[in-house]
């Protein structure tokens, strides 16, 4: 995790921290990047962002929210993500996510740059892609009855619009929009990551207590 320093907590089984590269090369050299040299290079990612927060704690629960989405956990949200992280509970990942005051689109930009230095090639193309998450209730931001490639067919879904900047030596997401059509439902602060748990659900049994 993130804190005063920048010892950024638990790496990945595998895999880097923003651009996914297959290349064959890549690939054998992966098996030789350590964990101290994982964390290196993360500690250089989060500190290029790290101008966008007021904060110091939204940066580290940025930090932690990112190290946890590229964890091969089994399913990813705030109470897994949390407890990957070692936090007591979700309530500083819900925080950043929901109300905490921080500059969205320019750590987006930050991160287009960073991509861009590592797989700048002038036979990049851009792909633009969809993903549907069907939703059962009408509390989350941007949901409404609409066709979705997921199920197939018209469901109360919400969809969002990703942009992938693909290069010979790798690939990695640059950008994002959330359909919004005139219907759909936009309250104040609202997002998937940052909604409560159902009613009756718990922790796993080792989630860590202070």
């Amino acid at each position: 995790m993130l804190r005063d320093g920048l010892d950024v907590g638990r790496p990945p089984r595998q895999g880097s921290l923003l651009v996914w590269n297959k290349s064959p090369g890549a690939v054998a050299a992966e098996h030789r990047v350590t964990a101290g040299r994982w964390r290196a290079e993360f500690a250089s990612a989060v500190g290029r962002i790290s101008g966008r927060f007021a904060r110091r704690e939204p940066l580290a629960h940025a930090a932690d929210l990112v190290a946890g989405l590229v964890a091969p956990l089994e399913r990813k949200d705030c109470w897994t993500i949390a407890e990957h992280a070692g936090h007591a509970s979700p309530h500083g990942l819900q925080h950043l996510l929901g109300r905490a005051a921080w500059d969205v689109d320019g750590a987006r930009d930050d991160v287009r740059g960073y991509v861009l230095d590592h797989l700048a090639d002038p036979g990049a193309v851009l792909v633009i892609d969809e993903t549907g998450d069907l939703k059962k209730g009408t509390a989350t931001v941007g949901v409404q009855r609409q066709y979705t490639g997921t199920a197939g067919r018209i469901e109360n879904a919400q969809v969002t619009v990703y942009l992938t900047y693909a290069a010979p030596s790798g690939h990695a997401l640059i950008d994002r929009a959330l359909y919004r059509s005139p219907g759909a439902r936009t309250p104040p602060a609202a997002n998937m990551l940052a909604s409560r748990p159902r009613s009756g659900s718990r922790p796993s049994r080792n989630w860590p207590r202070r």
